[in-house]
């Protein structure tokens, strides 16, 4: 790889470690806080850090543009880099709507996947991705106009929303994002689209700084700011590199996490019942939540389970499955 391009992740790296900082503080200010429902004590944690993040990743991209276009004098894929860049952005101001309307007046569970279908628009204009597919069952098909008018919005909406919904516990979304955007990243190089493969890395070291502040206990939360940006590039680096297949078996977590609660028509917390130890024991008599079935597990190891095992075994379950798709795709 050029030694140039290691620039644009220096970039991402560097703003966001320097910007979530200042953010946390400025956060405390506003009062724009949140409780940390699965600690005793319920401190108050610093919201909306996507802010920073999507900032991080804008700083990244640019550069990126900034390089392709007066060192290497490439600009055949600027343009659909640009629509990835402009649905992030798009979707970044919807998270924040539902981060403080949501906070304040409370959205309707309709409301947010609806909002999501517009940063799709910028995607579908430039007719991103290809349209010919291999469908189960079916075999090759080409699904013409269907991909960017049906397949681009549904999978950047249900991405964006996906993502959303496994969630809160220190660390959770950062490190599932730093590991499906990586996975995708290299499948993306695999398939020889390199620019693809940088999208995906940009916010991956953007993330990393995140991390660094969100591990347990956490400094900063992420919010929907930040899960519905990254559950949103998360569709966009699949489209652009023809690899939805690899996006789908990564999100198996998250189907499985979508059916559990729909056992109880969605009225459920993730959130662990907190002991005094700190310890977390499942909040319902039935498994409701992928992070519920994480807690029992853990429990009938370990004897207790806390914030950080559930994160871990969560992650750990999830790069399982990315070398597995990995190996099965291209190996």
């Amino acid at each position: 790889m050029e030694p140039l391009l290691i620039i644009p992740f220096i970039v991402s790296l560097t703003t966001a470690y320097f910007l979530i900082p200042w953010w946390i503080k400025a956060a405390h200010r506003i009062d724009l806080v949140g409780k940390d429902m699965n600690k005793y004590e319920k401190p108050p944690v610093a919201e909306m850090g996507g802010i920073a993040v999507v900032s991080a990743f804008v700083a990244g991209v640019l550069a990126y543009i900034g390089l392709s276009t007066f060192y290497f004098h490439q600009s055949s894929f600027l343009i659909y880099l640009l629509a990835a860049l402009s649905t992030v952005l798009i979707i970044t101001i919807v998270g924040m709507l539902d981060d403080l309307l949501g906070w304040k007046m409370g959205l309707k569970q309709w409301q947010k996947p609806l909002l999501t279908l517009v940063a799709a628009l910028p995607m579908m204009v430039v007719n991103a991705g290809q349209s010919g597919m291999v469908l189960p069952f079916i075999g090759g098909v080409n699904l013409g106009l269907l991909y960017p008018l049906f397949v681009i919005p549904l999978g950047i909406a249900g991405a964006a929303n996906g993502f959303n919904m496994l969630a809160g516990y220190n660390g959770l979304e950062a490190g599932m994002g730093i590991i499906i955007l990586s996975t995708l990243g290299i499948a993306a190089f695999i398939a020889k689209a390199s620019w693809v493969a940088m999208l995906a890395f940009i916010m991956v070291f953007a993330l990393i700084a995140f991390l660094r502040y969100n591990w347990f206990p956490a400094r900063i939360f992420p919010g929907d700011t930040l899960t519905y940006s990254v559950g949103a590039l998360i569709a966009c680096v699949a489209i652009l590199a023809n690899v939805e297949k690899v996006a789908v078996i990564l999100f198996i977590p998250y189907f499985i996490d979508f059916i559990l609660p729909m056992r109880k028509r969605m009225k459920v917390e993730a959130f662990g019942k907190v002991q005094k130890n700190g310890s977390l024991d499942a909040p319902y008599d039935k498994v409701y939540d992928t992070t519920h079935a994480a807690i029992i597990f853990i429990k009938k190891i370990k004897g207790r389970a806390y914030e950080y095992d559930v994160t871990l075994l969560i992650l750990i379950t999830e790069s399982v499955i990315a070398l597995l798709t990995l190996g099965w795709f291209f190996g």
